[in-house]
């Protein structure tokens, strides 16, 4: 039996790279045929393959170090990918950061799915993200948009999509025009809180450099220089996508996001995202990214009640 030790640098380090959860120890020690021993700055690990099992954590190690939060989701997905040969998936997510700001942490992505997902994005002028809640669709596209306007690749951010109304009348709801709409952009509003402070936002969109719109708000327009993101384009119709693919302008880039299986569309009206994933599939420079129930980042009960869902809908 080998035995190996990987003494860390403080406990801090320790508390991050050994602080895991019982299933993902059970996860370790059953795919490295090892047993894990964690004591204040210290890992014994003991078994048949330590010194596979040791590399492992020193890569968790080397990402730690790069920025990459060392989360559930990540770490499982990391050991899956390890064991099956991908030693540098950790690597490749690190070579992927997205600095939204000097005050906010860096983006990264956290399976191979936003993996995949990011790279289409930095490599087509069109990117469609595919998938259901949590997946991070939305949030990614953000961080994409504020990376590209801090380093000047776009001049702005129109961040837009259709005000369906889901079980309430818009004429029924209380104050003006921007205030019936806001509730519908307020997971726009969401994601960019989380990578900008609140002062940078509002003298951004004072200034006009960022802009959060319902979809019919960009008929007639064309957008150059702009990086768009039009959020749950399910329910666009097909003029609607239409529309929004032709204002594409000079030097600017969208990324079309939505879940094909929430549309609150009227039954006779067809889905515009449906549609564009059909007619669209040739044409270069555009790419449809489908994220699973596996890229879900949000609490780890999501991704099974998603699942359950789908199994009593099939």
């Amino acid at each position: 039996m080998n035995e190996l030790t990987i003494h860390f640098d403080n406990a801090r380090e320790a508390s991050d790279l050994t602080d895991l959860s019982a299933k993902t120890v059970a996860d370790v020690e059953r795919l490295f045929d090892v047993s894990l021993t964690a004591r204040d700055t210290w890992l014994k690990i003991e078994g048949a393959r330590a010194e596979d099992a040791a590399r492992f954590f020193e890569e968790l190690r080397a990402a730690r170090e790069r920025g990459l939060p060392l989360n559930k989701a990540l770490m499982d997905h990391a050991l899956n990918a390890f064991v099956n040969g991908r030693e540098d998936v950790l690597k490749t997510f690190a070579s992927m950061r997205i600095d939204v700001s000097p005050r906010k942490p860096p983006v990264f992505p956290r399976t191979l799915g936003q993996q995949i997902y990011l790279d289409a994005i930095r490599n087509h002028a069109v990117t469609f993200g595919l998938g259901p809640a949590g997946t991070g669709k939305t949030y990614l596209a953000m961080a994409a948009a504020i990376s590209a306007l801090l380093n000047d690749d776009v001049s702005r951010i129109i961040l837009t999509r259709p005000a369906i109304e889901a079980g309430e009348a818009l004429g029924f709801l209380p104050g003006d025009l921007q205030q019936k709409i806001d509730p519908y952009l307020r997971p726009l509003y969401d994601a960019l809180h989380d990578m900008l402070p609140a002062a940078e936002i509002e003298k951004l969109m004072e200034r006009g450099v960022i802009e959060v719109a319902p979809l019919a708000y960009m008929r007639g327009r064309t957008l150059n220089h702009a990086f768009i993101i039009l959020d749950e384009a399910q329910n666009t119709t097909t003029k609607q996508m239409m529309m929004l693919l032709t204002r594409l302008g000079f030097d600017a880039q969208a990324v079309i996001t939505g879940d094909p299986t929430q549309i609150d569309l009227p039954d006779k009206k067809n889905s515009g995202l449906l549609e564009a994933s059909i007619a669209l599939q040739k044409i270069d420079d555009l790419a449809f990214v489908e994220l699973t129930d596996d890229d879900v980042i949000r609490h780890p009960l999501v991704q099974e009640i998603i699942r359950a869902y789908r199994r009593h809908r099939v």
